[in-house]
């Protein structure tokens, strides 16, 4: 068998099996690159934060849910009451069913099936 620019058989295989490898490897990234960015919201919950569900407060911390039994006060100051109102600054808001607060103070809701980040009224 002739091969071209003096190149073995042997040589042409572990060349091919290189690139596979290669293949393999990045595709594993990729896969893991994707779970890390949807790590923090997973089947609609969250890791540590809080969320109104079905007309009650609830807290998630270290991937274990309960029932807010205090108020809370997140990185940025604002702060959630056991009954779902949220005070920042001046402001005072109440918590929809379905929304979250991350522990840095920012808002979530569900849209078409995704956590995305709900924008607040600047009044």
């Amino acid at each position: 068998m002739v091969l071209s620019q003096n190149k073995t058989e042997t040589e042409t295989n572990i060349d091919m099996k290189t690139l596979k490898q290669l293949v393999v490897m990045t595709v594993i990234a990729a896969f893991s690159a994707a779970s890390v960015f949807a790590g923090e919201m997973k089947d609609g919950e969250m890791k540590d934060g809080v969320m109104m569900k079905d007309g009650k407060m609830m807290m998630m911390k270290d991937g274990k849910k309960m029932e807010m039994d205090k108020t809370m006060t997140m990185s940025d100051g604002t702060k959630v009451m056991k009954d779902g109102t949220v005070m920042m600054g001046e402001k005072k808001m109440m918590m929809k069913d379905g929304e979250m607060m991350m522990m840095d103070g920012t808002m979530m809701m569900m849209k078409d099936g995704k956590m995305v980040k709900k924008e607040m009224d600047k009044e």
